[in-house]
């Protein structure tokens, strides 16, 4: 089975995003998925959408939480990608 990919979007110099990145290194010691990390600073059209929600988590395409992380929802849909 293929290993989950989440997408973190950020910026530098931000607080709640140091705070995910954390979160997620936290949540690889339960779960067996990848993660990568995108500066919306980087694309237009990335901080045309995220600029006022970062951090935001993806899976799949689908935002699954963004601003303070819930590890809880994440590790929810974690386990759900896993069964």
């Amino acid at each position: 089975m293929e290993r989950p990919l989440l997408t973190l979007y950020t910026k530098k110099e931000c607080g709640l995003c140091e705070e995910a990145k954390s979160e997620l290194e936290d949540l690889q010691s339960k779960y067996d998925f990848e993660w990568k990390e995108i500066d919306i600073y980087t694309d237009d059209a990335l901080l045309m959408q995220y600029q006022l929600m970062i951090p935001v988590v993806e899976m799949d395409g689908e935002t699954l939480d963004y601003g303070r992380i819930d590890t809880f929802l994440i590790s929810k849909r974690l386990h759900m990608k896993k069964d």
